[in-house]
């Protein structure tokens, strides 16, 4: 199970988190791991960034995820680590 937590306060609010929280939910249902990702909110994380949205996934904290990076980040971040955790 994988723990996303998707930074809301006012900086990466200003730089789009609601669009960072809308590719996330379309793309956990087109990739059918609903059951494999807990995805919540949360105000700052503390690592606010020039550009970008702030993401932690488990324990490790990503900076600067925009619309333009999502889909390389959710890759990398996201299915690679649900397929290890699956072998």
């Amino acid at each position: 199970m994988l723990f996303v937590q998707i930074c809301v306060g006012s900086s990466c609010h200003l730089k789009g988190s609601a669009d960072i929280v809308a590719l996330f939910e379309e793309a956990i249902e087109e990739h059918h791991i609903e059951d494999e990702i807990v995805l919540s909110g949360s105000f700052c994380i503390g690592k606010c960034n020039r550009v970008g949205v702030t993401v932690q996934v488990n324990d490790e904290i990503h900076v600067g995820v925009t619309r333009e990076n999502f889909r390389e980040f959710f890759k990398r971040n996201i299915l690679d680590l649900i397929e290890k955790e699956g072998k």
